[in-house]
Parts: C-alpha cells; structure tokens; sequence
C-alpha cells in the first residue's frame, strides 16, 4: 500500500490532486482541509496517503494531516458511510469539529454535511462514538469542544465566472446540488479570493 506521497504538486483542482513523483503523475482526492495547507503548484509537497480499493477502481485519497487520514479512514467502517461523504465531512468541518458533535449527540449539525441524512446522521453518531472513543484517548485528534452548525445562505445564484464554476464544481464533487453549491458560492464570493478561499468560505458559509 502507499503511505504517502513526496513529489512536486502539479495541479490542483478540487477535490484533485496531482502530484508528479520521479516522472509519475499520481491522482489524488483530498478533502478542502487539505487545499488550504498546499499554497502554489510545482513546489515540494508531502502527502500522506490511504488507498481504497473498490472492484472497478483503485482510487488515493490524500490528506495533511495523520488526525483526518485517521478520521477518514474510520469514516469509511460506517455503514452507508463512502469515500465520497467521508470527503465531505473533512471538507465541511475540522475533526475536532466533527469529534464533537459526535462526543454530544448533534445529529443535526451532522444532517448539514452533503449527502448525510437523519438516519445516516445518526448511524455516525452512535457508530463512530465508540469507534473514536480509544483515538481520541490517544491525543491524536486533541478534540475541544466546538459550536453547532447553522444554515446555509439563501442568496439567489446568478451568472458565474471562472472560478466560482470551479468553486461549484467542487462543491458538487463533495456531494453537495448544483443549485445548493451555486447560492454558498454566490453568498460569499469576491473577486480577489482565490478558488480554494473560495471553496473555504462557501463550507465555512454553513457554520454561520
């Protein structure tokens, strides 16, 4: 299996990656919190990696911290929980974030993550408490208490440029609707944000 990944970063479109190793371009999914941590493309980075293996596809996630490949890689144990949402929940809140709600019963902060309903919602709750319980013993997340979620912003959608159809798209890689993606966009973009501030403030916009 690979552990991780030390090469140059060639490309970065959310939520791929695509790291050049000694000549060999590798495709890599990460959630947001990662994009924030990798600044320019064609510098040095160092990813550490899971990969997951499906009957049509062996895909790699990569992630910047051993707190969320951890988090990702319990998600993923979870019945009904995939790669998919497990991307969107690291994209959507921190793992200290996510360690609370589960540590307090807030199922519905976890409804507001893309693609969990109340029954998903909580299924990780129940499941994932005990499943957290020896890592967060550990230290390895140093969980806090943090605040619940809220609501998502209203705003109608109008003509996108650029970058916030690539912010869209992103979000839509997450799980989230076109026209849900199109009005977080829209309620927080400005035109001197770069796509993945973009992308950071649009998942934030839910918290508020």
């Amino acid at each position: 299996m690979i552990g991780f990944l030390r090469g140059t970063l060639v490309q970065k479109q959310p939520p791929m990656l695509v790291l050049d190793v000694q000549g060999v371009g590798y495709e890599v999914e990460a959630p947001m919190s990662t994009f924030y941590q990798l600044e320019n493309t064609n510098e040095a980075v160092t990813i550490l990696t899971h990969m997951h293996v499906r009957e049509d596809a062996m895909l790699l996630f990569g992630f910047a911290s051993e707190a969320e490949r951890t988090l990702f890689k319990t998600l993923i144990k979870v019945n009904g929980v995939g790669a998919k949402m497990a991307l969107g929940i690291l994209s959507a809140m921190s793992v200290n974030e996510f360690c609370s709600y589960v540590d307090a019963g807030d199922v519905t902060a976890l409804t507001r993550i893309p693609g969990v309903g109340k029954k998903t919602a909580e299924r990780l709750q129940i499941e994932m408490r005990d499943r957290l319980k020896p890592i967060m013993e550990s230290g390895l997340f140093g969980f806090e208490p943090m605040t619940g979620l809220g609501g998502a912003s209203a705003d109608a959608p109008a003509m996108l440029n650029s970058v916030q159809q690539s912010a869209c798209d992103a979000l839509v890689a997450l799980g989230y609707k076109p026209q849900q993606a199109e009005k977080m966009v829209q309620a927080v973009f400005d035109e001197s944000l770069s796509l993945e501030e973009v992308i950071k403030r649009a998942l934030q916009g839910i918290k508020l």
